[in-house]
């Protein structure tokens, strides 16, 4: 029996789109650009990218993006959320900009650029046992970071000093760094391995 080859999609409203889509199609997955609410049902599996999560979260609403979402992922659809993508999904935010909102869905919550500005951005290496060796390279830009998680909230990878920055729950998968921009794929391989258990 042969495994169907993942489609997934990245949602392509702003932020670092083609780097994901540059990833997951060298990981073998069949990738499409999602903008409008028709472009869902086509895919099993939705990337949520890096990028400015207050924009996002405008421009999801005006292109009517929001409601579909939220139903995609209370149907259980695989998403992965990085840096912005992981304020996306968060059910519940700090220092957010007045009004804005999220898709929601992973219990945690989320504070908004929580090391600073872009000239406070850094690397580090990270260990990851859901991955095994050797640790991941991360890339923090403005990053958020996960100040509380929910008892079905799985904590993939921790600071030196305890600071949650990748987790998953269930279908969902959300890291405050950024994978895409550093070679590291295997986040993104687990996210397959997700859409693959889903599509089964």
């Amino acid at each position: 029996m042969t495994t169907p080859t993942p489609r997934v999609g990245v949602l392509a409203l702003q932020g670092d789109v083609r780097e994901h889509v540059r990833v997951l199609t060298g990981l073998g997955a069949e990738v499409t650009t999602v903008r409008r609410p028709a472009e869902l049902a086509a895919i099993d599996g939705l990337v949520l990218p890096g990028g400015e999560s207050s924009v996002i979260d405008k421009l999801s609403r005006a292109f009517g993006m929001r409601e579909p979402v939220r139903a995609a992922i209370a149907a259980r659809m695989p998403v992965y959320g990085t840096c912005a993508g992981l304020i996306l999904l968060a059910d519940r935010i700090t220092d957010g900009i007045v009004g804005q909102q999220t898709f929601g869905g992973l219990d945690v919550t989320v504070r908004r650029n929580a090391f600073g500005s872009q000239v406070d951005s850094f690397e580090v290496d990270l260990d990851v046992p859901a991955l095994g060796e050797p640790p991941v390279h991360a890339v923090f830009i403005r990053a958020p970071l996960v100040e509380e998680a929910g008892d079905g909230v799985e904590r993939l990878a921790v600071l030196d000093d305890g600071r949650v920055v990748a987790v998953r729950q269930g279908s969902l998968l959300g890291t405050a760094f950024h994978p895409e921009v550093t070679g590291e794929h295997r986040f993104h391989a687990l996210f397959l391995d997700m859409v693959r258990e889903r599509q089964r």
